[in-house]
């Protein structure tokens, strides 16, 4: 993994500067605004700094730089999970982390960077170690290595928030192959934070078409809150981006469906039609062909019913060759992760689609987001928490839900 840090007037310069040296692949880490020291400090140009990664097989193959810890170190399996005190890793040590690995060294000395570290270590060592109460033999076993504690510490706070065992032992493998014995805690942290991050990938929503309207197919299971979704997005587009939007619904078993969408539709001053055939939906397309976005909300329908999926396939695919096309699959975090594999199975035969996950407020536990994302290898595009049109949406943002998944406050 490759992990540097840029510096630019703009974030977008900043940016450009890591796609010429690292390739099209990075993902941003980290971006904040540095403040110029000094009496005359507020005179000076305003300067942003962007941290970015990117894995070494990706792109263009950059070689390995700044190996703070050498490669090649065996890896032990993962032990099972060691219930430690305070099992959550605290705020302040993930705040901090990013700060610290490769911050410039404006201290000649370095002490302003050692007062950091020394910091961050006693975060850790407060946190792992128990009272004298509550020690057990395994606890005090663990205390003797520091390292293998806070993995198994990392191990658990992500089995905590309903991780996959199978992704979480993954990661913390991937981190183990390269570290030595006793490598620095902050730095594994960093490690793991920016390895899932990475997992994670770059989150992409809705795009306009080169030519034409772009069709916007939202399918799902039922209950998961697809018509609201689609009247959050469709009102961004029209309110923010100024855009001509159109709504479409493929829902004629559910009544309510339809007229909670044509309310959302008066409120937005945008048209509706509902469509009962595949051959209305050409219609639809040449009514509205100089529109930017065309929103298509489908039937919820159980991922078990062949004959509901069927029905479904022939409308996202009716008008392939005539217009750009995404596909949404969305689904609630609430969802067990079972039942997340089997609806992935279904909709994966019949279509590639982007994610949008939903009722992340009624959730204390953001693994199934991780989980979902790995399995079907799909972008996630959008989450919503609330039931308030259009505010409880926006892109999925991988550095909170990671800080999350790590024991960050929500």
């Amino acid at each position: 993994m490759v992990i540097k840090k840029y510096q630019a007037k703009t974030e977008t310069e900043a940016v450009e500067q890591a796609k010429k040296e690292l390739g099209q692949n990075v993902v941003i880490m980290n971006v904040r605004n540095l403040k110029k020291k000094g009496f005359l400090g507020f005179m000076k140009a305003h300067t942003v700094e962007v941290t970015v990664a990117m894995e070494e097989d990706m792109d263009r193959g950059v070689a390995k730089k700044e190996p703070s810890v050498p490669e090649g170190a065996p890896s032990e399996p993962v032990a099972a999970p060691v219930k430690l005190q305070g099992s959550i890793i605290p705020e302040e040590l993930l705040q901090s982390t990013m700060e610290v690995k490769g911050e410039p060294k404006e201290d000649p000395n370095g002490k302003a960077i050692e007062e950091k570290l020394e910091s961050l270590q006693n975060l850790i060592e407060k946190q792992l170690k128990p009272t004298d109460e509550e020690k057990t033999e395994a606890e005090a076993e663990l205390e003797k290595n520091g390292t293998t504690a806070f993995m198994k510490l990392l191990y658990n706070t992500m089995i905590e928030n309903e991780v996959n065992e199978q992704y979480a032992n993954q990661i913390i493998e991937e981190i183990e192959k390269n570290s030595k014995p006793n490598a620095p805690m902050d730095y594994m942290l960093s490690n793991v934070y920016q390895k899932m991050i990475l997992k994670f990938g770059k989150p992409i929503g809705a795009q306009l078409a080169e030519k034409g309207p772009k069709l916007l197919f939202f399918v799902g299971p039922t209950g998961v809150g697809k018509t609201t979704t689609i009247a959050k997005i469709a009102s961004r587009f029209r309110v923010d981006d100024k855009r001509k939007v159109a709504l479409l619904t493929t829902d004629t078993y559910r009544i309510a469906a339809a007229e909670q969408l044509r309310t959302y539709a008066n409120i937005l001053e945008v048209p509706i039609r509902v469509i009962y055939s595949v051959d209305e939906m050409e219609s639809a397309l040449q009514e509205f062909y100089e529109y930017d976005y065309i929103l298509v909300d489908t039937a919820g329908h159980s991922h078990h019913n062949e004959t509901q999926r069927e029905n479904m396939r022939q409308f996202v695919h009716s008008l392939d060759g005539k217009a750009e096309k995404e596909v949404f699959l969305v689904v609630s975090a609430t969802t067990k992760y079972r039942d997340l594999v089997s609806i992935a199975d279904a909709y994966q035969n019949m279509t590639d689609f982007k994610l949008i996950f939903t009722k992340l407020d009624e959730t204390t536990t953001l693994g199934n987001l991780l989980n979902f994302k790995l399995y079907t290898g799909a972008v996630l595009s959008y989450v919503t928490c609330g039931q308030n049109v259009p505010d409880d949406i926006e892109k999925f943002n991988p550095q909170k839900t990671v800080k999350q998944l790590l024991g960050g406050k929500r």
